[in-house]
């Protein structure tokens, strides 16, 4: 038995030594595995570490921008908090024009010359005399002198404006400012040597909402109906045309209806029986009352206006007056669509007026007896425009006056009064660029006398206009 322990010890061991044998290539085999699958999950841990990693230092960029951000805003408010408020933004420029303050400028007129051939029948007319510059009936020679033809070349038509604009308060202010060189008083050059003349005033006012007060047209006088004309009027005999100081309201009606009253100021220009030499008295105490009624719509234009006034002298204390009364329609009448083709118009009649028509053509009164004769005009005047082409246009114009005196005047008294005047013209405009007007154009005009003297001018007239 003691020897039997001995081997079984030994083939116990050789059986274990040889299960032992068998079953190592399979435990080698799973610890492969494990491992595998270990070095699996460490490479995914190490993954999504790194991606951690990267989140928390975006995080931390983050958070620091931010931290930044909210210091320079601190400091921006602390900065803004430190300063007084900025003053309020200045309104845009204006489209064209200049600002000075709050007030907008704008400068515009247009430089023109003419030149003019006239004949006159019976006569000559003075060098530098309104007659030689522009139409003007009253200047027409009569009688029997031997006729006469001159040329005149003159840049007084030249004119330049200011426009001023303001919003004061929540008004609407506006101011205008317009002068020529056409109708300057005081001493004017030579044609000989520099051709020097002085500014005149044209017309000078400011707007505050719906009133106007300064120097502007007359209320009585509608501009609408002036043609298109070489001439500085253009048809004179036959059209209101005054401008004078006024205090005037506009009061819209509707959206194409204006009515307007206005105060205007007074002046009488009065002839005396036997003697044709016109007096601008001076002596007139109470304002002339004008109202128009205007409509603008889209086939034209038509005005309806009212005169009221007083024409007084007084000499070496002695004193005579007359009232005076007028009234005159007149329109501008739309051809087309596009406007450039229109009919203009006016008639007008009044008792004592005759300063407010054709440039005081007419007395407003004649003193007779240490009384005020009255005098009666009817005038008219009217154009048609008409284009040809592009850039060029035709206008035809035709004007006409007759005066009629108190029947308590003599035929010897006032034989040397203008009695009527009549003229007709036609023109051609071209415009070879924008702003920029050549005319040509042919009048011819009569003048009558009382007594029967008659005279009469042709003229042809060129202008080149540039308008800015």
């Amino acid at each position: 038995m003691a020897e039997t322990g001995p081997q079984m010890k030994k083939a116990i061991t050789g059986l274990l030594l040889a299960a032992t044998a068998l079953a190592t290539p399979q435990v080698a085999n799973a610890e492969t595995r494990r491992e595998a699958e270990l070095a699996a999950r460490l490479e995914r841990l190490e993954s999504e570490m790194a991606a951690l990693r990267a989140d928390l230092a975006a995080a931390r960029e983050t958070t620091a921008a931010a931290a930044a951000t909210t210091q320079q805003t601190a400091a921006r408010i602390a900065t803004l908090e430190s300063k007084p408020a900025p003053a309020p933004a200045a309104p845009p420029a204006p489209a064209d024009g200049f600002r000075a303050g709050s007030t907008t400028i704008k400068l515009g007129g247009y430089l023109k010359m003419i030149a003019a051939n006239s004949r006159y029948s019976e006569g000559e007319v003075a060098t530098n005399s309104l007659g030689r510059d522009f139409y003007l009936p009253q200047a027409i020679p009569t009688g029997n002198g031997p006729s006469s033809r001159v040329q005149d070349f003159t840049a007084k038509q030249s004119r330049l404006w200011l426009n001023f604009a303001s919003d004061v308060a929540g008004h609407a202010v506006k101011g205008y400012l317009e002068t020529d060189f056409q109708t300057s008083a005081g001493t004017q050059g030579s044609q000989r040597t520099t051709n020097g003349y002085n500014l005149a005033l044209r017309r000078a006012y400011m707007q505050v909402d719906k009133w106007t007060f300064g120097q502007d047209w007359t209320t009585f006088q509608y501009t609408g109906a002036l043609p298109e004309s070489t001439d500085y009027v253009g048809g004179a005999e036959g059209t209101v045309f005054v401008r004078q100081p006024l205090v005037r309201y506009s009061a819209p009606l509707s959206k194409e209806l204006t009515l307007h009253l206005s105060v205007e100021n007074p002046e009488s220009g009065t002839l005396t029986a036997g003697s044709a030499t016109l007096n601008e008295n001076g002596d007139d105490r109470m304002p002339d009352l004008a109202a128009r009624l205007a409509y603008a719509g889209a086939k034209g234009e038509l005005s309806l206006a009212a005169l009221a006034r007083q024409v007084r002298t007084e000499n070496a204390g002695v004193a005579a007056d007359a009232g005076g009364f007028g009234a005159s329609a007149a329109g501008k009448l739309f051809l087309n669509a596009e406007k450039t083709a229109d009919a203009r118009f006016m008639v007008t009649y009044g008792r004592n007026i005759g300063r407010y028509v054709g440039l005081n053509f007419a007395p407003d009164a004649v003193l007779n007896a240490g009384k005020l004769a009255d005098v009666d005009v009817l005038a008219a005047i009217g154009a048609v425009r008409v284009p040809l082409a592009p850039g060029l246009r035709a206008n035809v114009m035709a004007s006409y006056q007759t005066v009629d005196y108190a029947d308590s005047l003599t035929l010897a008294s006032i034989s040397t009064f203008n009695k009527q005047a009549w003229s007709a013209a036609a023109n051609l405009f071209y415009s070879p660029v924008r702003n920029i007007d050549l005319g040509i154009e042919v009048r011819h005009g009569e003048r009558k006398l009382v007594g029967g003297a008659k005279g009469a001018i042709d003229r042809v007239e060129f202008a080149a206009k540039y308008s800015f």
